[in-house]
């Protein structure tokens, strides 16, 4: 009788070879989901930041007179920004507070929501608000 000289791996190490490279891959597959899911958030997150400089900056451009009858109490939702030339998030709106007289305390707010998941809510602390004081030249 003749002895076999090839070697091969068996059966039972293939599987397993197999098996554990599939659960690498699982990972990294679940990984790189997760990041793309992170990297929705913070672009959201960003263009919620600067939405709300914007209308930070509009209320700077309007009289000291008329800032507190325009913006006090007032949300832009979606439409409203839209016609300012912003695109919005998913159901964002930016909602205004302003109290005291000179200087005025002006509150900006920015609500959306991510990925149809999260509520990022300006109230709860989970929004963006940028809060400025103005005074009368």
């Amino acid at each position: 009788m003749m002895k076999s000289s090839v070697k091969a791996f068996t059966l039972t190490e293939l599987l397993l070879a197999a098996a554990i490279l599939a659960f690498v891959i699982a990972g990294l597959l679940m990984l790189f989901i997760n990041c793309a899911f992170l990297n929705t958030a913070n672009r959201n997150l960003t263009v919620a930041i600067a939405h709300a400089q914007f209308a930070m900056e509009e209320i700077k451009n309007t009289t000291f007179a008329s800032i507190g009858t325009n913006y006090n109490g007032i949300c832009w939702n979606a439409t409203d920004i839209q016609n300012k030339g912003l695109i919005p998030l998913d159901t964002e709106s930016i909602c205004f507070s302003i109290t005291g007289s000179d200087p005025l305390n002006v509150w900006a707010g920015v609500t959306w929501k991510d990925r149809g998941v999260r509520d990022r809510n300006a109230q709860t602390g989970t929004g963006v608000v940028l809060q400025t004081y103005i005074t009368e030249p």
